[in-house]
């Protein structure tokens, strides 16, 4: 398992612990000149819910890997949480936003994986 399996393996087991709902993760490996090798995305069921699942993410990453993410994007609205890892990057919406911005679809040559136990 690479070093960015296992960042993504913690992230999806921060957000089920959290109860993020439908927990992707989207492979992008195979897409030349992608800018990222893996998305996670979920979505939570406020702007509270959504705050604390990406602050979740951060310090589980921080504890368990000693690593923390490059840039955090959204934070003030918590409509749509972004945290970047690099070639790993968190997507963490409200549930009108995610179904607003459909990035499953939009990056639909990616592939897809459900992690979520819901």
């Amino acid at each position: 398992m690479t070093k960015q399996e296992k960042l993504v393996n913690k992230i999806a087991e921060s957000l089920d612990e959290n109860k993020g709902h439908q927990i992707v993760k989207i492979d992008l490996r195979n897409i030349e000149n992608c800018f990222c090798n893996f998305f996670v995305i979920c979505h939570g069921t406020s702007n509270t819910h959504v705050s604390a699942l990406a602050d979740a993410v951060e310090d589980k990453i921080l504890e368990d890997l000693h690593e923390k993410p490059f840039h955090i994007e959204g934070r003030d609205q918590a409509q749509w949480i972004v945290v970047d890892y690099g070639d790993v990057i968190v997507h963490v919406f409200q549930k009108e936003q995610r179904e607003y911005y459909q990035l499953e679809d939009f990056w639909g040559d990616g592939i897809k994986e459900e992690l979520s136990k819901e």
